[in-house]
């Protein structure tokens, strides 16, 4: 591999074991019911003010982050058994944590975050639909409207938060329930209006330069704007969206390090990876552009999540995440943050639901961006959208 650094390549079998690292005591605990007595909860205020929301938060960003995989068919082997296994775990967990009658029934109604993870949790079942929903019993089907019909009331804040409240009336659509398109449709027209150019969007009045584009924003608009292919009315914003959401994957593969160092920019470091959500979501959708390519796509991913969660520090010693952008950093986090926060790195593992002989996984080794240009090999220059 010409212009490579001296990193061993991984292959989907180390994907597969870091997500089942960090994923195993949120699915195995939320499984039996013994989540809250179990899970720490790390806070820069101590964690107290944090505890209402934790819970919700660690399991439905690590659903979002699993379902894709959750939902492929084919599997065979040791992959399929595990498979199978988290299948059992996250639809127990789901029923648990939406059960009245539950040890671990979790807040989905009072004060403002529930409406972040409830979007999250829908955005989970959006990508694993037979998982996730169709084959969960009537009744804990029925808890889970019940508590996705309280995180409505939430009135969301003009910013990405807006995002979540469109999410959670999408799958309100996709379900065949009465939904409120004009929350969606908020969304849609508030986040034409904030394009600043170049694939970026403003998060609110004004411009935030960090990572909100990938953890959040265009992921969101992507998979809410798939649930209605056939709308003319957002049509001609789903063509413009697809082609910044492209530009700005491009940007972010160019952001890793050759020792997968990326920037330390802008709020929320304590996700770590899971900046990377967007190129992760385009390479499921099949939605890459060609430049970067799959595979240079996939080398630049690999070296950003292992460079952000193998760093001694970053499990405790039940193996819970613990606060930090590269091992243990407390220091790093503002006041939303929390031990629950910190699973939206699980969003990085999307493409685990791409089958084995995929592109992303087949397809030859070869340099990221960043290695051939301070490699000293040729290049393409680098254009912005329009040029």
């Amino acid at each position: 591999m010409t212009g490579a650094p001296p990193l061993a390549p991984w292959t989907r079998g180390d994907w597969l074991s870091m997500l089942r690292t960090i994923s195993d005591p949120v699915l195995r605990h939320g499984a039996a019911g013994t989540l809250k007595a179990a899970m720490p909860v790390e806070a820069p205020t101590g964690g107290e003010g944090r505890r209402l929301f934790a819970h919700l938060e660690a399991c439905s960003r690590t659903l979002a982050g699993i379902a894709p995989w959750l939902e492929l068919g084919g599997l065979e082997g040791d992959e399929a058994r595990l498979q199978s296994e988290a299948r059992v775990q996250a639809q127990a967990l789901v029923a648990s944590i939406a059960d009245p009658a539950s040890p671990d029934h979790l807040n989905f109604g009072t004060g403002m975050q529930p409406l972040v993870d409830t979007a999250f949790l829908a955005q989970a079942i959006l990508r694993a639909p037979t998982i996730l929903w169709n084959d969960l019993p009537g009744p804990v089907r029925g808890n889970i409207l019940r508590e996705l019909a309280a995180a409505r009331t939430i009135a969301p804040p003009v910013n990405n938060w807006l995002l979540f409240a469109a999410m959670i009336e999408s799958l309100f659509a996709v379900i065949g329930l009465d939904f409120d398109r004009s929350r969606i449709d908020r969304a849609i027209r508030q986040f034409d209006a904030w394009y600043v150019g170049d694939g970026w969007y403003a998060d609110g009045p004004l411009f935030h330069f960090d990572y909100y584009n990938s953890f959040v924003i265009h992921p969101f608009l992507l998979d809410i704007l798939r649930v209605f292919p056939r709308d003319t009315e957002w049509a001609e914003f789903t063509r413009k969206q697809v082609v910044r959401a492209q530009r700005h994957a491009a940007q972010i593969e160019r952001m890793i390090g050759a020792d997968g160092a990326m920037p330390a920019i802008g709020r929320s470091l304590s996700y770590r990876c899971g900046n990377l959500h967007l190129l992760a979501q385009l390479a499921v959708l099949r939605l890459q552009p060609r430049q970067p390519e799959v595979a240079r796509v996939r080398e630049a991913m690999a070296r950003a999540i292992s460079r952000s969660l193998s760093a001694p520090g970053t499990f405790d010693a039940d193996g819970w995440l613990t606060i930090g952008c590269c091992g243990h950093q407390p220091g790093l986090a503002e006041d939303y943050i929390s031990t629950g926060s910190l699973y939206l790195c699980t969003l990085a593992f999307l493409p685990l639901g791409l089958a084995p002989g995929d592109a992303f996984w087949a397809a030859d080794r070869v340099p990221t961006t960043g290695d051939t240009v301070y490699g000293g090999h040729d290049a393409v220059p680098d254009h912005a959208i329009g040029e």
